[in-house]
């Protein structure tokens, strides 16, 4: 070192580079040789995607997230007491699906999800004979069982008086009955087949709803959501507006810990499409399936691995019990067809592709 007149390395590696500072303050501004070619390259040498987390985008995000918050709204109306005596209904209606005691299109099963289906049932997902947003069908009057009484004096009657709905609204009422890891991918409710709003009241345990991620699938992946909405057990949650219409929802893997239940009550528009008449109604007896074997977790939530990946394909055709045949079934995972795809074969060749989610 002192042979060389240096007595510090760091100015000798200083000395060997002098214009190091000068190229560090161009990389900074952006005005070497006026081109900016250095400020792109500073986002280049990123990792992280900086683009996509400008300040733009962030406020974008910011105002949706607004709108979506606004076009919401939520009341916390059952009492614990009032919701165990709904959870202990909902759970004979549960027995009664697995032992077949319902009308074939009732009941609609897939991984960690079962939803039943009372007043109005409609066809989605692979159920669709073509696919695509819009090709939502109502089935025909008397093929799905009608909703149960004690919906009306538990559940809606509730909700008239309290003045969340008016009364005679509903005509469809969903039971969504979820267990831990369970998810329902993103989508919009079908706007040419139910009225605004959207009502959903929550059992079981608290939970989220998502709006605007995307999925993604093998193992399935969630982005992050434009506004997460906590929900309550015994919440009454109501869409409408931006939140209904302009922006998808969904539930994800993580955010289902224990096990919960969701009633969804809608109104089906007067208009609303229907299958084909051409072939006869079955009568009761005869519509009714074979015992349905139960598809319930036995194991005890573990919440961390509810924030791991895991491989859920929730609407796959293998993995549904449909009255159609397997080969009319395609390889779908979105209640309104929001996956990309209109060729089911090119569809299985790139299920590793991210899903795109549309928005009406």
């Amino acid at each position: 070192m002192a042979a060389s007149g240096y007595s510090d390395l760091r100015e000798k590696l200083k000395s060997m580079t002098p214009h190091s500072d000068d190229c560090k303050n161009k990389y900074v501004d952006g005005t070497s040789n006026g081109s900016g070619k250095a400020q792109k390259r500073k986002f280049r040498e990123s990792d992280d995607d900086e683009y996509e987390h400008s300040d733009d985008s962030a406020e974008l995000r910011e105002q949706e997230a607004s709108r979506v918050k606004s076009s919401i709204q939520q009341r916390g109306i059952f009492t614990p007491e009032e919701c165990a005596c709904i959870e202990e209904k909902i759970d004979e209606v549960v027995a009664k699906g697995e032992a077949g005691l319902y009308r074939e299109h009732t009941v609609d099963r897939a991984p960690l999800r079962n939803k039943y289906f009372f007043g109005e049932g409609y066809t989605y997902g692979s159920q669709l004979e073509k696919r695509g947003p819009g090709q939502e069908r109502l089935y025909r009057k008397g093929e799905v069982d009608e909703i149960p009484s004690w919906v009306h004096e538990l559940v809606i009657n509730r909700l008239v008086s309290d003045g969340v709905i008016p009364e005679g609204f509903v005509n469809s009422a969903v039971i969504n009955d979820y267990q831990p890891g369970g998810c329902i991918v993103s989508h919009v409710d079908p706007l040419h087949i139910f009225a605004r709003p959207i009502v959903s009241v929550s059992f079981f345990s608290d939970s989220a709803l998502c709006f605007g991620c995307r999925f993604q699938f093998k193992p399935i992946r969630v982005s992050e959501p434009v506004f997460v909405l906590p929900v309550r057990r015994g919440s009454v949650t109501v869409l409408s507006g931006y939140a209904a219409d302009d922006i998808t929802h969904c539930i994800r893997p993580q955010d289902i810990k224990e096990r919960r239940a969701v009633i969804i009550l809608r109104k089906t528009r007067p208009d609303a499409p229907r299958l084909d008449s051409d072939r006869p109604l079955s009568s009761f007896p005869a519509a009714r399936p074979g015992p349905l074997k139960a598809k319930r977790s036995r194991r005890k939530a573990d919440p961390d691995a509810a924030h791991r990946p895991r491989v859920l394909e929730m609407d796959k055709e293998e993995n549904r019990h449909p009255s159609f045949s397997r080969h009319h079934r395609h390889d779908i995972s979105s209640e309104n067809y929001w996956r990309r795809g209109q060729d089911s074969d090119k569809h299985r060749e790139s299920s590793g592709r991210k899903v795109k989610m549309r928005r009406h």
